[in-house]
């Protein structure tokens, strides 16, 4: 066709880099729409607050517990909680009959933060041209990634701090028309954000340290005056302080006697009353989360890893080639950098630079490995703690066309990465609450009602919000035995199926395919069984053998029995 005559390589590439990135956007939107798997503890710092909105029994994590608050409750209320608040309104209004399910408890809010995913978009396609990099390559690099696919799709609060992390750097990285540093203007927002990512996790103090330093020499170097250096200072720490004022009194007025819970308790009180006691009852969750966290003791309570699992384990696991090709390219520039300091300045007694041209600018590597060597000084190291360092990578992968001729190793890597994180992994435990929340409200033949027990076993914890138990409902039960041996096990199940002072009891074992063969030697038997696949224990990894048998199905999935209590 002549108009394809008349467009370039350079443009031909642009338009296939547009096409590729909407139609990742799209799966990106389906995925949320169609619940996978991926079920982590972040599910219950969001999900937590159905119980206040929407009055249903839920597992409060003991982080939200007035006696150990370490969380900041805002962005779960603003998040999640304004989900849940218009779910209940609609239902209210008459708009949705049913609108309270499974299925809506669970989506709408991941809605939600893939919606502000695209946020992350739109950073790198701002920030792609100021570090010299193709802007709709790093879209496609972006969306392409697992890591932006399912846990950018998900309510962890590592989501939320990348999400901050990249606001905070479109807003620190300024540059005019012509290429040149602009002056500095958002001192303000700078503050604001950076105080609101300490209160979502004081870990993002790590990833905003190089930012910062970063707007600071820029605010220094664009300045003749001193007056005007410290009036962008003084605004960056008013502004942190007022937004630290409301974290501080949100999470106070939730935590204390004059929290949701009570709020008729303040209905005759004076505003000075009120004022008093958040005063006398002050809390700050981020100083509890550090004083928690930094003991060694509490961290080994959740797992205890080398220092070195960030840098080895868990940044290939993200990212793949793309870490290493970090890696690679850091200790080169490190080599030269010596190299210059060595020789260079003693030859020529001048100053040698930071590092050469040819090898890029090496702000955006450090802007990787600043957050990622602080992160390593803690002895708790989980994959989703990385998750905000796409960014920076992949500014960094696109500069250069460094990834360019790596795209089948890239594919490969994140399609694999999707299918086991977002499918495998746990990946049976939701729609085995959805089947279990229609089986415990199914209607009832008799006017004799039905209890059941639910009893969870070598899976991650279930939450309860996904079963829609009112508070007030008490026939159903939940037993979580985490990853009981088989002598435990079989003693819960046992006290179950000889439990006679109910009669109408509906007992289910929930229990992956790789521990099947442990409850058949509980001496029970079933007469009911229900296979969820795909679901993968990485805790009870399948044998691999079994999985090219005639039975690989079964080392694949999550098991639902139905005692038979009349045997």
């Amino acid at each position: 066709a002549p108009w394809r005559r008349r467009l370039g390589p350079g443009s031909r590439v642009a338009m296939w880099a547009r096409g590729l990135w909407a139609l990742l956007a799209a799966l990106r939107a389906g995925w949320c729409l169609l619940p996978q798997g991926l079920f982590l503890v972040g599910f219950f710092f969001f999900s937590s607050f159905i119980g206040d909105i929407l009055n249903l029994q839920v597992f409060y994590p003991w982080e939200f517990l007035s006696s150990s608050p370490c969380r900041t409750v805002v962005f779960p209320l603003m998040t999640s909680g304004v989900t849940y608040w218009v779910i209940k309104s609609l239902q209210r209004l008459g708009v949705c009959s049913s609108c309270i399910n499974s299925y809506t408890l669970l989506v709408s809010p991941r809605l939600l933060f893939t919606v502000f995913s695209f946020t992350l978009d739109y950073s790198v396609y701002r920030l792609a041209p100021l570090w010299d990099a193709d802007p709709w390559k790093a879209l496609v690099l972006l969306a392409g990634s697992y890591v932006t696919l399912v846990f950018y799709t998900r309510t962890f609060t590592n989501t939320l701090e990348g999400l901050l992390f990249a606001f905070l750097m479109v807003l620190v990285s300024s540059r005019k028309a012509d290429g040149s540093v602009a002056e500095p203007t958002s001192s303000r927002l700078i503050g604001i954000v950076t105080t609101a990512g300490f209160f979502n996790r004081p870990t993002f103090l790590a990833f905003a340290l190089m930012p910062l330093l970063y707007w600071a020499g820029l605010i220094v170097d664009s300045q003749k005056s001193i007056k005007t250096v410290i009036n962008h200072f003084l605004k960056l720490v008013l502004c942190a302080c007022f937004t630290a004022v409301v974290f501080v009194t949100a999470d106070t007025f939730y935590f204390t006697s004059v929290g949701l819970d009570s709020l008729s308790s303040i209905k005759n009180s004076s505003l000075f009353d009120v004022i008093g006691q958040l005063n006398e009852k002050m809390i700050v969750t981020p100083f509890n989360f550090l004083s928690y966290n930094l003991n060694p003791h509490n961290l080994a309570l959740h797992g205890s890893h080398p220092r070195v699992t960030h840098f080895t384990v868990n940044g290939i696991m993200l990212f793949g080639i793309l870490h290493i090709l970090a890696i690679a390219a850091g200790f080169k520039m490190l080599k030269k950098y010596i190299y210059q300091l060595m020789w260079v300045r003693l030859r020529h007694r001048g100053s040698p630079g930071l590092f050469v041209h040819s090898e890029g600018d090496p702000t955006l590597l450090l802007f990787y490995f600043v957050p990622l060597t602080f992160l390593s000084l803690f002895s708790h190291q989980e994959p989703r703690f990385l998750i905000p360092l796409i960014l920076p990578l992949v500014l960094f992968s696109t500069s250069q066309n460094r990834a360019g001729k790596w795209k089948h190793v890239i594919i490969t890597f994140n399609v694999l990465g999707a299918l086991l994180f977002g499918c495998l992994h746990q990946g049976g435990l939701i729609p085995c609450l959805f089947h279990l929340e229609q089986l415990v409200h199914s209607p009832e033949p008799s006017n004799q009602p039905r209890h059941y027990t639910l009893l969870f076993a070598h899976t991650y914890m279930p939450p309860r919000s996904l079963l829609n138990m009112k508070k007030t409902d008490t026939h159903i039960e939940v037993i979580d035995m985490a990853g009981s041996g088989e002598e435990i096990l079989c003693q819960a199940v046992g006290q179950q199926a000889n439990n006679f002072t109910c009669n109408d009891c509906h007992i289910f074992v929930i229990i992956p395919g790789t521990v099947r063969a442990t409850i058949t030697k509980c001496g029970v038997s079933f007469k009911n069984e229900t296979l969820i696949f795909p679901h993968l224990s990485m805790e009870d990894p399948p044998q691999i053998p079994f999985l090219f048998s005639g039975n690989w199905r079964s080392q694949l999935g999550l098991y639902i029995l139905q005692l038979d209590r009349d045997q």
